[in-house]
């Protein structure tokens, strides 16, 4: 499976395959029709204490990549079910709102999910 990762507020493209919101909070401005998400999975998000905390910040992106990891790998259960849902897609778009396209969570996750070969 492709995992690619692209911000919610860019347009959908037939490219993108199975549209996945990976953020805790609701987009603004976005409807789920506007934005043509086919799953908001809030629960792979990082916690609002995590969320809050790096601000996104750069300065706080290794701290916060380092978090997010042991809240993912705390819940093993959540990770499998979000794996289950996207094992039978041949490509995944990891979406989400934040306007730094190299430091989010959506990058993280994917590192997170390719290193555990979770969705191969």
């Amino acid at each position: 499976m492709e995992i690619l990762i692209k911000r919610v507020y860019e347009p959908w493209s037939a490219q993108d395959g199975f549209r996945v919101f990976v953020d805790r909070l609701w987009p603004r401005g976005i409807s789920k029709e506007k934005g043509r998400i086919d799953l908001w999975f809030k629960d792979i998000a990082p916690s609002n204490e995590l969320r809050i905390w790096f601000h996104h910040e750069a300065a706080n992106w290794p701290e916060f990549q380092r978090r997010y990891r042991l809240e993912l790998e705390a819940m093993p259960e959540t990770v499998a079910a979000f794996c289950a849902l996207l094992v039978s897609q041949e490509k995944v778009t990891l979406l989400y709102g934040a306007k730094d396209e190299v430091r989010n969570q959506a990058v993280e996750l994917r590192s997170f999910l390719q290193a555990r070969e979770c969705c191969d």
